[in-house]
């Protein structure tokens, strides 16, 4: 304990090492220990540029780094005080062949700690990106194949007009393609390396921030150190675009589960993405769409997680922000890709049955709006009256129990003549 502080006499306590600090280097070495090796092994650089290692101690450093395994870092409250910087300082230090007194000097846990959460949500983010593509590729490809299928189209629960799974799929596909611009849109608004930022204002050797950005995959420094080491807008807004993901995947599956359902049974699915009824066996349940939906509402809740978490704290580098207020950020990302890969699977094996959405269409009157436009064009019925009258057309067609699949002219003559 003294090797690492001065301030602090005990180790932290059983309870606090149990219930926090584990399971956070736990999560940290399952999720950023790369990222956190490549910020060291460019820190090692810039030392070696300063002047403050030497080239035989900065390679010594520098292939200690990179045989890091995992299974190596272990979390000890003696030790490392169960933090993953610390491991990795400890790392270093016992595996030299000779001390490194500069190893280290002039820096801080807390950008070190920005930078490999960042690096490790900007590879997530582009991944989910170039998966949410190859969604929209799916919907597509079945889209093309549907574009003349007729299907009843619905507003406000009814069946309204004449309209096609082309038609609508491929208003899923448009979303999606916004969806991926969106998410590579807010990469790119991340692409700033909090390195150099130090504990809070900055540090006082003359480290070469572009260099250091350039050598982690950024474009440019971040702009203001408190900024970087404060912020974590970034989950904030990676959480925000996977909500609306979310609600848009949510509402495109209930149209699925509406189309699957027995009122309907206009869609079908392989039976290896279907279940079955343990009681009732004539029942064929399609199971995925509803964990389609069911997961795109753990993508808000984990957003307004983070809203919640950072929305009472002053702007300034804190656990509270940097750990706990991204406790659910990986797993958005986990549950946004699964959603992603079922609702793809989904695209993939959907079956569309033409003849009963063909015979839905001619169960109704979905021709109103026609009617109205053609009496005003061909006949010059004012408009406001065409509608009057086509709908009274459909209530005399029901009234007399006439189908929608034969038109009478002397029904509509009659119903003109009487208005």
């Amino acid at each position: 304990m003294t090797a690492l502080t001065g301030r602090l006499s005990a180790a932290p306590s059983t309870l606090l090492d149990t219930e926090v600090l584990r399971p956070q280097f736990e999560h940290e070495v399952r999720r950023l220990l790369p990222h956190y090796v490549a910020v060291e092994r460019v820190l090692a650089l810039e030392y070696r540029r300063m002047g403050l290692l030497t080239a035989d101690q900065a390679e010594d450093v520098l292939g200690l780094l990179a045989r890091v395994r995992a299974e190596e870092l272990a979390a000890d409250p003696e030790a490392n005080l169960s933090d993953i910087a610390f491991a990795l300082e400890r790392h270093v230090e016992r595996g030299a062949a000779r001390p490194v007194p500069n190893w280290h000097v002039d820096r801080s846990r807390n950008d070190l700690q920005a930078c490999a959460q960042l690096m490790a949500a900007r590879d997530r983010l582009a991944g989910l990106a170039g998966q949410v593509l190859g969604m929209a590729a799916a919907a597509r490809r079945v889209a093309a194949r549907h574009l003349d299928t007729p299907m009843p189209g619905c507003t406000h629960y009814q069946a309204a007009q004449v309209t096609t799974p082309g038609f609508h799929l491929a208003a899923l596909g448009e979303r999606l393609l916004h969806t991926s611009r969106r998410l590579l849109a807010t990469f790119d608004g991340t692409d700033a390396c909090p390195l150099g930022a130090g504990a809070l204002t900055g540090q006082h050797l003359p480290w070469d921030r572009e260099r250091m950005a350039a050598l982690l995959g950024f474009t440019r420094p971040g702009g203001s150190a408190l900024t970087d080491v404060a912020s974590r807008a970034f989950v904030a807004e990676i959480t925000a675009e996977l909500s609306l993901f979310g609600i848009t995947a949510s509402r495109f599956a209930t149209d699925l589960i509406t189309w699957a359902g027995a009122g309907h049974g206009f869609v079908d699915l392989p039976d290896e993405l279907s279940g079955i009824s343990s009681a009732m066996p004539q029942k064929k349940n399609f199971p995925v769409l509803e964990r389609i939906r069911g997961r795109t509402a753990h993508l808000t809740s984990c957003h307004v997680d983070v809203a919640l978490a950072q929305r009472g704290t002053p702007y300034t580098n804190l656990v509270e922000v940097s750990k706990e207020a991204g406790a659910q950020f990986h797993d958005a990302l986990d549950t946004a890709s699964s959603v992603v890969r079922l609702f793809t699977a989904v695209l993939d094996g959907l079956v569309f049955r033409a003849d009963r959405m063909r015979a839905a269409c001619e169960r109704e009157y979905l021709g109103g709006f026609a009617l109205a436009t053609l009496l005003t064009l061909r006949a010059g019925v004012p408009w406001r009256r065409a509608q009057v009258l086509a709908g009274r057309y459909v209530v005399a067609a029901l009234e007399r129990g006439l189908p929608p699949t034969r038109p009478d002219g002397d029904l509509l003559a009659a119903v003109a003549e009487a208005d």
